[in-house]
C-alpha cells in the first residue's frame, strides 16, 4: 500500500520520538516539519532529508503530498494548530496533553467526527484523528491489561499509582512555558494526562476525584536574565483520590522534583492476589517496565512478558517503539475510515479529568465526574 505523508509540528519531542518513528514505519513518510522560525525548520528539514519546511500551520497543510500531521508542541499551542489541520481535512496524531481545556479537546472531538463538522479529505474519509498515549502499546502494560481481564486479582481492593521523577528536581533549571499554569505547564499535564488515560483503560471510569496541586519550587531563573527569578505558578507535584464506579479506591502520587524517586509503579491489590508493574529507569520512561505477580498469599515473582507483546525492535530512545505501535494504530484507522482507541474521545476524557483535578484543588472538595457521552454529546457551538 501508498505510504501517508506526514508533516511533523514541534521540533523537540517531534526531533527525539516522532520523526524518527515515523521515518522508521513502513507506512509513512515524513514529507514537511515545522518551526516556528523558518530558518530553524529548513535546518531540520535539511538534516533529516525532509522536502517542506514551514513556519505556518495553513502553507503546512496546503501541500498535496501531507495526508496527515503528528503535533508535539507546548499545550497552549494544540487547540488552534489542531483545529486548522481538522478544517483542513487531514489526518492528525496529537500528543498529550490534548489542549488546555475539556471544552477545547471536545470542540476537536466534534471537528473530527460530525459529518457536517468535518472536510472530507483526498482519500474520501474523514479526518482521522489519534492521541498518543503510548503506555497502553508497552509490552508489560499490555501483559497487565490481560491478567486483569481474566481475574487475576479477583476483587479490586486498592490501587495505588506512583510516578516520581527528579526531571524538574534542580531549582535552577530556567523558566520556561512548564513554569506557567496558563500554558498547560505542570506535572498534571506533563503525566497525569497519560495516567487518567491508563487508570480508564485498565479499571474503567472513575466516578469522583479528589486533587491536590502543589508547586514546591516557587521560583525559577529567568533565562534572558540570569539574576533575576520569574515566578512559577505551574504545579510541580500532585497527590489525588480516585473512586472507580466499583466504589475502588485508587490513590496516585505524581511529582516531577523528587530527587532519587522511585520512578513509575502501578499496585493493583485485591481479593485473590496482587499485580506490581514498575520501572525505576529515571532517563526513559518506557524501558525497563517489569511485572509481578502473587496469588493466594504466595511471594511475588516476576511474570515474563511473552514474546508476541515484546517490541520487534527496540531503539536506544525506548519512546520510540511505543510511539510506532501509536502509529500502527492510526494507519489502521486511516486505512478503515474510522477512529480506533485512543481517538480524540480518550483525548477528551484525560483532558476532563484534568479540569476536574483544577476544580477540586480550587475548591478543596470531591468532584463528580460526568457521563462521557454526555459531556461528548453537549454542543459548544463551535465556531467553525
Amino acid at each position: 500500500m501508498s505510504k501517508i505523508g506526514v508533516a511533523v509540528v514541534g521540533t523537540g519531542f517531534g526531533q527525539k520520538v516522532h520523526i524518527p518513528g515515523f521515518q522508521a514505519h513502513h507506512r509513512t513518510e515524513v514529507v514537511a516539519v515545522y518551526h516556528r522560525n523558518l530558518d530553524k525548520a529548513q535546518a531540520i528539514a535539511s538534516a533529516q532529508n525532509i522536502p517542506y519546511a514551514c513556519n505556518s500551520i495553513g502553507d503546512l497543510v496546503a501541500i498535496p503530498e501531507v495526508a496527515g500531521v503528528s503535533i508535539s508542541t507546548p499545550p497552549f499551542l494544540h487547540f488552534e494548530m489542531a483545529k486548522k489541520v481538522l478544517q483542513a481535512g487531514k489526518h492528525l496524531l496529537l500528543e498529550k496533553p490534548t489542549t488546555l481545556t475539556a471544552n477545547e479537546a471536545r470542540e476537536l472531538y466534534q471537528l473530527a467526527n460530525i459529518s457536517s463538522h468535518n472536510t472530507i479529505n483526498q482519500g474520501g474519509y474523514r479526518s482521522i484523528a489519534t492521541m498518543d498515549f503510548e503506555f497502553r502499546f508497552i509490552p508489560a502494560w499490555q501483559m497487565l491489561e490481560e491478567l486483569l481481564a481474566t481475574g487475576y486479582v479477583g476483587e479490586k481492593r486498592l490501587i495505588k499509582i506512583d510516578w516520581l521523577v527528579s526531571s524538574r528536581a534542580d531549582a535552577n533549571r530556567p523558566w520556561n512555558w512548564y513554569s506557567q499554569k496558563e500554558k498547560g505547564g505542570g506535572v498534571l499535564g506533563a503525566i497525569g494526562s497519560h495516567v487518567f488515560d491508563y487508570i480508564n483503560w485498565l479499571f474503567g471510569p472513575p466516578q469522583r476525584l479528589s486533587g491536590q496541586l502543589i508547586t514546591g519550587i516557587a521560583a525559577r531563573p529567568d533565562p534572558n536574565d540570569w539574576g533575576k527569578l520569574k515566578p512559577v505558578d505551574a504545579d510541580d507535584s500532585c497527590t489525588l483520590m480516585l473512586e472507580l464506579a466499583d466504589g475502588t479506591p485508587c490513590q496516585v502520587c505524581l511529582s516531577s522534583v523528587t530527587y532519587q524517586g522511585r520512578g513509575h509503579w502501578v499496585e493493583i491489590y485485591g481479593s485473590n492476589g496482587t499485580l506490581v508493574l514498575g520501572s525505576d529507569n529515571q532517563q526513559d520512561y518506557v524501558h525497563g517496565f517489569r511485572l509481578w505477580g502473587s496469588q493466594g498469599g504466595e511471594s511475588l515473582a516476576e511474570i515474563k512478558i511473552p514474546q508476541r507483546l515484546e517490541f520487534p525492535h527496540v531503539y536506544p530512545d525506548g519512546r520510540i517503539a511505543a510511539f510506532i505501535r501509536v502509529v500502527d494504530k492510526w494507519v489502521e484507522a486511516i486505512d478503515a475510515g474510522e477512529s480506533l482507541i485512543p481517538s480524540l474521545r480518550e483525548g477528551v476524557y484525560s483532558q476532563l479529568l484534568m479540569d476536574l483535578t483544577q476544580e477540586s484543588n480550587a475548591t478543596g472538595t470531591w468532584v463528580d465526574i460526568p457521563n462521557l457521552e454526555k459531556f461528548l454529546s453537549f454542543c459548544s457551538s463551535p465556531a467553525l
